[in-house]
């Protein structure tokens, strides 16, 4: 494989009459990097791939590899691999032939053309499928020899867009462990684009948010999403309840916001983060996984915890987080390792909690009287 590259974006902006697909964009994205730019439909995400491959020249900005500017340069001189959403694969050529391609257009013949195509397809767990066409492949196999295709020229830089938007469920899933296990092999600097955060958390080294042709926030993958600075952030990526409210005061590395109804509650704040104003508004994200979410049962009949299940003694005999809201259960769907809630929390706001799966015990009932608690570390004031 050859050297991975690192790349640069410096202000790229891309125009098509008077919308701006791209705009103002600057990236650095380091040697070796599974590199992701993850947001919705018409974010602009394609089009700074596009960019990047030489398939479209930037009205404003440079685009840098390693070193050298080519926003100038032509695709085939870049050295870029490029895997398209729908692989296009030449349907009337076998495996080889497809791998191939790219090899006899740089004139390797013989020997070193077989050696490399049998290389790069068991890179990619395909031999002995090189007499195959692709109509008889499976679609993550097809997806497979788009890969091997563009390995075997050694590009320093691979381009992956959307190449698992075709695949089920469960195949997607497969693909991903897949993926992650041939960059790291292979060393090369990825750029991968997809609106599926799943895919972007689970593969990412890095994740760069877009929104309307911007840059909106860009980190790892821990810190878009514990750490997102936005509403739109929040909620693109996983699910989130969002808080509204007014702030009381800050102290002790926490600020204390109303949420109205006499409903106080504490938000950690992060070193070198910006300590909120008294008296301004607030609004703080809460994933649904910091929420726990327990029976009123459990907390009025003090005098029968001897009579509870172990489970449940073991929950009760914790330290209560800091912040707490009591509710009734709108809905709970049992998705085997876990629960999802909706509790109605009274004066307009429902809060979504996901609770691993009680095991033995049934899921709480819609209607259910509960008390959801979350630590200060689970509320994240967003700035944005």
């Amino acid at each position: 494989m050859a050297d991975a590259a690192d790349v640069r974006l410096e202000s790229i902006g891309k125009r098509y009459g008077t919308h701006w697909a791209a705009r103002d964009v600057t990236l650095r994205i380091a040697r070796g990097a599974f590199y992701t730019l993850l947001g919705p439909s018409g974010c602009g995400k394609t089009t700074l791939l596009r960019l990047i491959a030489g398939f479209a020249r930037p009205d404003t900005g440079a685009i840098w590899l390693d070193g050298e500017r080519i926003d100038p340069v032509p695709p085939w001189r870049r050295r870029v691999g490029l895997v398209f959403q729908n692989y296009a694969l030449w349907p009337h050529l076998s495996v080889f032939e497809n791998v191939a391609f790219g090899l006899r257009e740089q004139r390797v013949r013989g020997g070193a053309l077989r050696e490399r195509v049998r290389a790069a397809l068991r890179q990619v767990g395909l031999e002995g499928f090189e007499g195959r066409r692709p109509s008889q492949l499976s679609g993550g196999q097809q997806q497979r020899v788009a890969l091997a295709r563009t390995l075997v020229v050694e590009p320093r830089l691979l381009l992956l867009d959307e190449p698992l938007s075709n695949l089920d469920a469960q195949l997607r899933a497969q693909m991903r462990v897949e993926l992650a296990r041939l960059q790291q092999g292979a060393g090369i600097t990825t750029i991968y684009v997809t609106h599926d955060q799943a895919e972007a958390l689970a593969l990412s080294t890095r994740i760069a948010v877009m929104a309307g042709g911007t840059v909106v926030q860009e980190g790892t993958p821990w810190e878009v999403y514990h750490q997102p600075r936005s509403r739109f952030v929040a909620e693109f990526i996983g699910a989130a309840n969002i808080l509204e409210g007014v702030v009381l005061d800050v102290r002790a590395g926490e600020a204390h916001v109303h949420l109205g109804e006499g409903r106080v509650v504490r938000a950690a704040l992060p070193a070198g983060v910006p300590a909120p104003t008294p008296a301004g508004r607030a609004m703080l994200c809460l994933r649904p996984e910091a929420v726990r979410l327990t029976p009123e049962a459990v907390h009025q009949r003090p005098e029968a915890v001897h009579q509870r299940p172990k489970a449940v003694q073991s929950i009760a005999a914790e330290p209560a987080p800091a912040n707490s809201l009591r509710g009734c259960v709108r809905t709970a769907v049992f998705e085997g390792d876990r629960v999802r809630y909706e509790v109605d929390a009274g004066g307009g706001l429902v809060v979504r909690a996901d609770v691993p799966s009680p095991g033995g015990a049934a899921p709480a009932a819609p209607g259910t009287p509960v008390t959801l608690s979350f630590g200060p570390e689970g509320l994240r004031l967003l700035h944005e």
